[in-house]
């Protein structure tokens, strides 16, 4: 029992000296080089970053008239809709390019572009109610529909491009965009900066 005891034993010291020889030799963490290649990786990884979602349920109207008191009454055309639209705002990250980051021991600068509108989109129904003159109801039946949903549209994105709404989704865009790199390079400082608002 005694060889086999002392085979046992010599067994472990060999497989624990082999495993300190390979943790000392190949172990350890590596050290993560951190350059522009990798933060810029991380950024046009996310591409259109949304960073602001605004509702807007607005009223709208459309007049088209022939100038004409008369003609209105025949070919003249009311439109009267209201809708819920969304607006989507944020940076567009895939322009962001090497000179945009600067590295400078433990702080990391990045230069992003201004917020910008994404898209607009309608949720839910439209109601419209469509006044059309006597004989563009007979000849030229328009239900009002498209002109509506452009007219919405309209003015929904020309609402979310105000300075104030712009310079909120500046404002989030640097704060998701700080914690997004703090997890790409972590223990370094970490600045955001805005460019100008389109």
């Amino acid at each position: 029992m005694n060889k086999f005891l002392a085979g046992a034993i010599i067994a472990v010291l060999l497989v624990a000296g082999g495993v300190y020889i390979g943790w000392r030799a190949f172990g350890g963490r590596a050290e993560e080089k951190v350059n522009a290649s990798v933060i810029l990786t991380a950024l046009h990884d996310q591409g259109f970053f949304v960073t602001q979602t605004y509702v807007f349920n607005e009223p709208v109207t459309i007049e088209r008239s022939t100038g004409s008191v008369i003609k209105d009454i025949f070919f003249g055309q009311t439109i009267t809709a209201r809708g819920t639209m969304e607006v989507n705002l944020g940076v567009d990250l895939s322009s962001v390019g090497e000179n945009d980051v600067a590295i400078e021991g433990e702080r990391v600068s990045i230069t992003i572009p201004g917020a910008k509108l994404f898209n607009s989109r309608l949720i839910g129904p439209i109601e419209v109610r469509n006044q059309q003159g006597l004989l563009k109801r007979l000849l030229q039946n328009d239900d009002g529909y498209n002109a509506a949903l452009a007219e919405l549209s309209k003015q929904a994105e020309a609402a979310a491009k105000s300075p104030e709404l712009l310079e909120r989704a500046n404002k989030a865009a640097r704060e998701e965009l700080s914690r997004l790199l703090k997890y790409v390079v972590p223990g370094k400082e970490v600045a955001v900066i805005s460019g100008t608002i389109e």
